[in-house]
Formats: structure tokens, C-alpha cells, sequence
């Protein structure tokens, strides 16, 4: 697969980018050097990386981030507040400057050519388009599987949040109503203590110990018995949980989520999920994957969420920089080999 050329480049962001937005409806290639599956930032940011090493890149992007519920995105430095979905335009903006590419598409089957790593991989499209692939990145992110309450979902992201560290500053000081779900509530509550003085632990599905009540209530957390039945308020305006004795006032709403890797259409590739694991508790799936960002599957690597659970925009966004950087090395020490048998064949 060659690489392009400059002026190549750039007709080709041109005529795949009719919106401004960065996403084109269809590849304009039947063959990559690397196909990113995942346009979040840790994909976007592997993409970019790779296309300033002049390798022809194709960002396979179904339009379901996970953050896109959030109003703004935190953390992340020189961009702090910026809405999800407008980081994701501008990295989309970045990868194209360098003749990436970035279609609105989902991956349905995807697998190895043959034996040897050099036949590289088919990766097709749900919309019926089929490309090569010398590597593949995998930047699927997670789903978030919420308990069976009525009104979370609705909420999710804008009044009933997870992350302190994303979301804490914003409902600092506020009325907080924590839904204990899991084993790992209580270390949940006990962080969001941090940022106000008016949290409740609303015990559900997980009830406390002696020892953690205790803690929870040594740091002014209110402990209450029973069950939700009700995240209530209309969208934009959470106003508490209905529980069977009454109602719990609250500006926000904190649970914490089971997670499961998205691999759906890669099935192909023979990549294995395994337990996240929290403090003795299983928290749900993730793709394993070396800090180079290696999976078990040679030439299939990952990035993002989809390997780390715990890992931020900002985070996701340095580990595409890394694996793109190692991915790349591969490919140069493959170039190497090849270069090596055909002069020693004379």
C-alpha cells in the first residue's frame, strides 16, 4: 500500500469532506495503511499522529460517542469546557489537515487476509463498502450498562453523573443523591464527599457495612435505607429520587456503571474480553492490551476506554499519540524486513 503524496492529500480531504464537519459519507481508497475503528479521542489522536508519519489512514466512526450526553468535556488542558461533540469536530479538522480520513460508518466483519501479518486485514462496512488494512486500531470505547431505574437513563450525563473529576466542580456545594449500585458505591461516595456537604447515599442495591457507614458518616454523608424507584424531574431539571418512603431532593444524581467493551463486528478479529475489576468487584468487560496499546492479535492494537475503563478524555487522547507511535514503528520494521529479504534474493 503506498503512501500519498502531499497534493494527494489534500484533494483527497477536499472531496471527502463536503460538510466542513470532517466526516465523509465513503472511503475514498480501497486500501490503508491503518484503519481506526472508534472516532473518539483516542482514535482521532492515533489518526492524527500516523497521518504526520505520512501513513494513509481511514477513521471508521459510527457517531455515538460516549461522552455525548455531557455538556462539556473537563480536564483536558487549553480545552477545558468544550462541549464533546465540538472536540471531536476540531480532531476530526486536525486528522484531515494531514489527508486522514474519517467516514460515518460501522464495521460489521473484520479479519486477517492470511497467515502472515503483511497480508494485512479486510474490514467491512455496514454500508456495504469493503477496504484493506495493514493494521487495525480498535477505538470502540465502552458501554455504559445503568441499573433498571426509571428517569437514569433519561438523565444520564446531565443530571445524574459518575466521575467527581468530571463532573464534581460544576455541582459543587449542590444537594447529591448517591445511588448505591455496586460493590464500589461506597468508595464512590466517599470521593464525592470532597466536593460537597450535602451528599446522601441512598443504600438500593448496595447497603453498607458497619465500617463503611461509619466512614461515610464521620465525613457527613446522610446514609438512607431502601430503594430507588424514580430519578424525577424533566430532562435539564433532576430534581431528586422517589424512594418507597418518600423523596429524596437533589440537584444531581450520582451512580456508578457497569461497563462492556464495543466490539460489535470485529468478532473476526479473535479478540478476547476480560472482567474489569474494581476493588474485588466485577465492574463489567475491557479489551486487554500492552501499554503500547498491542492487543493479543498481531497488528490489531487499541486505544481508549475500550482497554482502559478508567481513562479520561485527556488520557485516551495520549495513549492514541503512543500506540500510533509503536504502530508505526511496526510498519517501518516491516518495510525493513521486506527490504532485507528482497536484497539477500538478489
Amino acid at each position: 500500500m503506498d503512501d500519498l503524496t502531499s497534493t494527494e492529500q489534500t484533494t483527497i480531504s477536499e472531496r471527502t469532506d463536503p460538510t466542513g464537519d470532517g466526516v465523509a459519507s465513503a472511503a475514498t481508497r480501497t486500501e490503508y495503511d491503518v484503519v481506526v475503528v472508534g472516532g473518539g479521542a483516542g482514535g482521532l489522536s492515533a489518526a492524527l499522529t500516523l497521518g504526520r508519519a505520512l501513513r494513509s489512514v481511514l477513521v471508521v466512526d459510527g457517531g455515538e460517542p460516549r461522552n455525548a450526553p455531557a455538556a462539556h468535556a473537563h480536564n483536558y488542558l487549553t480545552r477545558d469546557g468544550v462541549p464533546p461533540l465540538e472536540l471531536l469536530r476540531l480532531g476530526r479538522a486536525d486528522v484531515a489537515r494531514y489527508g486522514g480520513e474519517v467516514v460515518r460508518d460501522d464495521v460489521v466483519e473484520a479479519h486477517r487476509v492470511g497467515a502472515d501479518l503483511a497480508d494485512g486485514f479486510v474490514v467491512r462496512l455496514a454500508r456495504g463498502g469493503e477496504v484493506r488494512a495493514r493494521r487495525v486500531v480498535v477505538a470502540t470505547g465502552l458501554r455504559d450498562v445503568l441499573p433498571d431505574v426509571p428517569g437514569l437513563a433519561e438523565h444520564w450525563g446531565t443530571g445524574v453523573l459518575h466521575c467527581p473529576y468530571c463532573h464534581g466542580h460544576e455541582v459543587r456545594g449542590q444537594r447529591i443523591v448517591l445511588l448505591g449500585a455496586m460493590p464500589a458505591s461506597a468508595h464512590q461516595a466517599l470521593m464525592w464527599s470532597q466536593w460537597t456537604d450535602h451528599l446522601t447515599y441512598l443504600e438500593h442495591d448496595a447497603p453498607l457495612d458497619a465500617a463503611q457507614r461509619e466512614q461515610l458518616e464521620a465525613v457527613g454523608v446522610t446514609v438512607v435505607a431502601g430503594r430507588a424507584l424514580e430519578v424525577t424531574g424533566a430532562p435539564g431539571t433532576l430534581t431528586g429520587i422517589r424512594t418507597g418512603s418518600g423523596h429524596l431532593e437533589a440537584t444531581a444524581v450520582v451512580v456508578g456503571a457497569r461497563v462492556e467493551a464495543r466490539l460489535g463486528g470485529l468478532d473476526g478479529l479473535g479478540l478476547e474480553v476480560v472482567p474489569f475489576v474494581m476493588m474485588g468487584a466485577d465492574m463489567g468487560s475491557y479489551l486487554p492490551a500492552e501499554p503500547t496499546g498491542a492487543t493479543d492479535v498481531a497488528g490489531v492494537w487499541a486505544v481508549g476506554n475500550v482497554t482502559d475503563p478508567a481513562a479520561q478524555v485527556v488520557s485516551a487522547a495520549a495513549a492514541g499519540v503512543r500506540t500510533a507511535g509503536m504502530l508505526n514503528m511496526s510498519l517501518i520494521v516491516e518495510h525493513a524486513d521486506a527490504a532485507v529479504a528482497r536484497r539477500r534474493a538478489g
